[in-house]
C-alpha cells in the first residue's frame, strides 16, 4: 500500500514554526505519511521534503511581492504539477495568505485543502472570506474569535488554541545562557526583536538601535545591555552588510535564542507579528514597533479595519501595549515610553497582569496535536481511539 502524501505550504518564519509542529504531531499519530512542500529549516527538521526554501519567499507589501512574482509563479507551477502527477491526499496551507489563497483558487478543490493559521481577514481585506468559503474545505484557527467569525459565514472551522503555548520557553536556563554569550546577570536587559524578514529589519532595526542609544544615555553604559534576537531565516552576512555599530552600546546579536533573550530581558522592543504574542506569553513588558516603505503603507493602511496592529491589543480590545507604527515610530518617543515603564514598577506589574490575561485566552496546550487529529479525522485516517 502506497504511503499517504501531504503537501504543506508555509512562507514565513512563524509559518515554518507552526507547520513544523503540525507535521511532527501528525507523524506521531501516523509515522508513514510523507510530507513535502515549501518551508524552512524547522519544517525540514520535522521530516518534510522541502521543494522551496522560504528564504526566497518572504515579502513585505505589494511592491516587494511584485519583484518576487516570478518565484511565486514558479512555485505555484511546481505545486500544481506535483498535485497532477502524484495526487497527494491533501494540501495544508499555513498562513501566507497572499500566495496560499491564490494557490487554493488554482487547485479549485481538486484535492482536499485545509487552511491552518487563518489569514487575518477580520483585520483587513474581509472580501477574502468569500475565497475561503469557496475554495477551502476546512479552516483550523488559533483564536476563539476567529472560529466565531468564520461560523458566521458558514465555513467549516475548528478552534484548536495557539501552538505557541507549547514552544515558547527557553531551551537553556538563565545561568547557562548568560555564561554562553558572556552577558551580565545584573544589568537591565532590553531585547530587540526586529522581525524575521530582511526588509522588516532594514526598516525597524535602525529605529530600535537609535531608541536604544537614547535609553543607554539615560540609564548609563554600566547599567543596561541590549540583545538582538536574530532569526534563523536571516543570514549573518545581512547583519554584517548593514554594519551594525555596537561600539556605543553593550549589545550582542544572538541567533535562534529568542526565548532565552526574552527570559533574561526586563523589557523588549518588538516588531509587530508573531513575536508580539511570544513576548506576551512570556509576560515580558514591551512596545510594538512597525514601519514599512511609504508606498506600501499608503496602499495597505486603507485596507485595515481594526484600530490596532498588535494581536495582543486586538485580543484585548484595547491598547494594553503601546504601538509605534509608521509615522509614530520615532526613537525619542519610543525611548521615552520604555524608560517611563522601566522606572515604574507598578506599571510593569500591571502590564504583566494584562499579558497573563491574554495568555489565558489562547486555549490549552497541545494545539498542534489537536489540529493533527482534526486533519487526520477529516482525511479518514485517524486510528481508533485517537478522536479529536
Amino acid at each position: 500500500m502506497a504511503k499517504r502524501q501531504i503537501l504543506i505550504i508555509s512562507g514565513e518564519a512563524s509559518g515554518d514554526l507552526n507547520a513544523s509542529n503540525l507535521v511532527k504531531s501528525i507523524l506521531k499519530i501516523d509515522p508513514e505519511i510523507k510530507f513535502s512542500g515549501a518551508g524552512g529549516t524547522l519544517l525540514r527538521q520535522a521530516g518534510a521534503e522541502i521543494l522551496c526554501d522560504i528564504k526566497e519567499l518572504a515579502v513585505i507589501g505589494f511592491f516587494d511581492a511584485l519583484k518576487k512574482l516570478p518565484r511565486f509563479l514558479k512555485l505555484q507551477k511546481l505545486i500544481l504539477e506535483k498535485i497532477k502527477s502524484e495526487k497527494p491526499d491533501c494540501l495544508i496551507l499555513v498562513d501566507f495568505s497572499g500566495f496560499n489563497l491564490r494557490l487554493a483558487k488554482k487547485i479549485n478543490k481538486s484535492i482536499p485543502v485545509i487552511y491552518y493559521v487563518s489569514p487575518q481577514v477580520w483585520a483587513s481585506r474581509p472580501g477574502r472570506v468569500k475565497t475561503i468559503r469557496k475554495f477551502i474545505h476546512k479552516m483550523i484557527v488559533l483564536f476563539k474569535f476567529e472560529e466565531e467569525f468564520y461560523k458566521k459565514y458558514g465555513i467549516d472551522v475548528n478552534f484548536v488554541g495557539h501552538p505557541l503555548l507549547d514552544v515558547v520557553k527557553p531551551a537553556i536556563d538563565r545561568k547557562e545562557f548568560i555564561a554562553k554569550y558572556n552577558l551580565s546577570g545584573s544589568k537591565t536587559t532590553i531585547a530587540l526583536l526586529p522581525g524575521s524578514r530582511k526588509q522588516e529589519i532594514e526598516n525597524i532595526l535602525p529605529i530600535m538601535l537609535r531608541a536604544s542609544r537614547l535609553i543607554n544615555k539615560d540609564l548609563g553604559w554600566n547599567n543596561v545591555q541590549f540583545l538582538i534576537a536574530k532569526s534563523l531565516q536571516v543570514d549573518w552576512d545581512f547583519y554584517q552588510r548593514k554594519d551594525i555599530d555596537a561600539s556605543d552600546l553593550d549589545l550582542k546579536i544572538v541567533e535562534g535564542k529568542t526565548y532565552e533573550c526574552l527570559e533574561l530581558a526586563d523589557f523588549a522592543m518588538v516588531a509587530s507579528g508573531t513575536a508580539t504574542l511570544e513576548t506576551a506569553i512570556m509576560q515580558k513588558p514591551f512596545v510594538i514597533i512597525y514601519k514599512m516603505d511609504l508606498l506600501n503603507y499608503l496602499l495597505y493602511r486603507p485596507q485595515v479595519k481594526v484600530p490596532y496592529i498588535g494581536i495582543v491589543n486586538i485580543i484585548a480590545g484595547r491598547e494594553i501595549i503601546p504601538e509605534f507604527i509608521q509615522f509614530r515610530a520615532k526613537p525619542k518617543t519610543i525611548s521615552e515610553q520604555v524608560l517611563k515603564n522601566l522606572k515604574n514598577p507598578q506599571e510593569l506589574k500591571r502590564i504583566k497582569e494584562e499579558l497573563n490575561q491574554i495568555k489565558s485566552q489562547l486555549g490549552e496546550k497541545e494545539a498542534s496535536l489537536r489540529a493533527a487529529k482534526i486533519i487526520l479525522e477529516y482525511l479518514g485516517t485517524t486510528p481508533l481511539g485517537m478522536s479529536p
